[in-house]
């Protein structure tokens, strides 16, 4: 197990799980531009470490995240033009406008641990990961428009996926908080946890590493993202082309030889 903490972020891996804890409690772990910066900089670590599998992102205390730092969006509100060129969040050049959308092209699953209230920020960092698992005390709130502000951060892109156009505009609209099993009702959370959320996300992608290529899951992922905005014609091509791929790959070829061996497949990893 190794482990790394910075600026109100640690990361620590315990093969084949990294969890990402947003350590910031006192505050419902409001997220400042350090602490953005340091959550990238975990995230790309295991990104890259073939010890990594998937992510788990869950935050310390009674709270997920609350979003933005209060100090922080009332300065960014005050110099909007300044903050929008100046502001060092950890996003580069590469990447999609607005937090977290670059988690959508990490090629390992991330699954959101929501242990508590995930608020505006909170909420677009758990609508970005891949799956959400939900404790008994985790609630969601959009409360972008209750500051004035609009659906940030591609919460108008992907909410309405997640939710449909209907749910989406009226949790946007209302901003109105919802707890775990209305969440999972509606669309956002895909599990329901009676317990440790944690432990059991963890146990999720323990579970991915038994039964999954990590290799087949990153094209997997990459489809299903790429495919929201294709047409029909153009996502079954991409799919065919992605599938006979993967065909002619080692994974395809080791879970043909595992089946004959009766035994479970033996895939490699991903990573630097």
């Amino acid at each position: 197990m190794s482990d790394i903490s910075s600026e109100g972020i640690s990361l620590s891996v315990d093969d084949p799980v990294a969890l990402i804890r947003l350590e910031r409690p006192e505050r419902l772990n409001a997220l400042t531009p350090p602490m953005l910066r340091a959550f990238r900089r975990a995230v790309d670590s295991a990104a890259a470490d073939p010890a990594v599998v998937g992510i788990v992102v869950t935050g310390a205390g009674r709270g997920f995240c609350s979003g933005l730092d209060a100090a922080v969006l009332e300065e960014t509100t005050s110099r909007a033009e300044q903050a929008r060129s100046s502001m060092d969040t950890g996003t580069r050049r590469e990447d999609l406008p607005g937090l977290f959308s670059y988690l959508l092209a990490v090629p390992k699953p991330v699954v959101a641990a929501v242990n508590g209230v995930a608020a505006g920020g909170g909420l677009v960092l758990a609508a970005a990961c891949d799956v959400r698992f939900a404790g008994p005390d985790a609630s969601f709130t959009t409360i972008f428009l209750q500051r004035g502000l609009v659906a940030e951060h591609g919460t108008s892109w992907l909410l309405p996926r997640l939710l449909g156009p209907g749910r989406a505009l009226d949790l946007l609209w209302t901003s109105r908080r919802i707890d775990a099993v209305a969440a999972e009702r509606c669309g956002l959370v895909e599990h329901l946890v009676d317990g440790d959320v944690v432990a059991a996300a963890c146990d999720y992608v323990r579970r991915l590493a038994e039964v999954a290529s990590p290799a087949a899951m990153a094209a997997t992922k990459r489809m299903v993202y790429d495919h929201l905005g294709l047409g029909l014609a153009d996502a079954l091509r991409d799919a065919d082309d992605t599938a006979w791929a993967a065909v002619a790959g080692p994974d395809a070829a080791e879970g043909a030889r595992a089946l004959l061996d009766r035994r479970p497949a033996r895939f490699g990893r991903l990573g630097a």
